[in-house]
C-alpha cells in the first residue's frame, strides 16, 4: 500500500477550487505528526494556511509560483530547533522536516490530493508574511489540494545506478 501512494504522488502545480474535508486535512496532518525525527524531539511547527489572502500573498515570496495560491491550503515546515546538530554532523531541522512532509505528501496522494515540494521562496518574505520568529526557519512550503490534472512522471534512475552494496563505488 505504502509503494503505491509512492508511485501516485506527483508534484502538482494545477489545483481544483475544491476545499479540503477537515477530517481529510486532519488525517495529513497526523501522517507529518507521526514522523520520526532525530532524538524524537519533534523540532517543528507546522503553519498550516488556509486564509486566500495569506495564500496570495505568498505568491510574490515564492517567485511568482501562481499555484501557491490557488491551492486551497499551505503548508509551511518550521525548525523549531535549527542549531541541533545530530552525532554525524547534520543538522536535523532540514531531514526531520523532510521526512515529516514527506509522510504528509504520501498520506495526502493515498487519499486522492497533491502536493508540490517547495524551496524556492525567500525565507525572510515568507517569515513576515506568516508572522514567523527570527530564531526559527522555514524550510518548505507545501501546497496541497486536489489536482486540476497529474503532469507526467519524471523519469527515474534505475537502482542499478543509484545502489552500492558494502562500499560506496562510482
Amino acid at each position: 500500500m505504502i509503494l503505491e501512494a509512492i508511485k501516485k504522488r506527483q508534484s502538482v502545480r494545477s489545483y481544483q477550487d475544491k476545499e479540503i474535508p477537515e477530517d481529510v486535512l486532519q488525517q495529513v496532518l497526523e501522517a507529518g505528526r507521526l514522523a520520526p525525527s532525530a532524538s524524537n524531539k519533534q523540532g517543528w511547527k507546522f503553519i498550516v494556511i488556509k486564509d486566500e489572502d495569506l495564500r496570495k500573498k505568498l505568491v510574490p515570496a515564492c517567485k511568482n509560483q501562481k499555484f501557491v495560491g490557488e491551492a486551497p491550503v499551505v503548508i509551511a515546515g518550521c525548525a523549531t530547533n535549527p542549531d541541533y546538530v545530530m552525532t554525524c554532523g547534520e543538522h536535523s531541522y532540514s531531514i526531520d522536516l523532510a521526512i515529516a512532509l514527506d509522510h504528509m505528501s504520501l498520506e495526502a496522494a493515498s487519499l486522492g490530493l497533491g502536493t508540490c515540494w517547495i524551496g524556492a521562496f525567500y525565507q525572510d518574505q515568507v517569515k513576515e508574511i506568516l508572522g514567523v520568529p527570527e530564531d526559527v526557519r522555514i524550510t518548505s512550503l507545501m501546497p496541497l489540494g486536489y489536482p486540476k490534472k497529474l503532469d507526467t512522471k519524471t523519469e527515474r534512475k534505475p537502482l542499478s545506478e543509484i545502489v552500492c552494496y558494502d562500499k560506496y563505488k562510482a
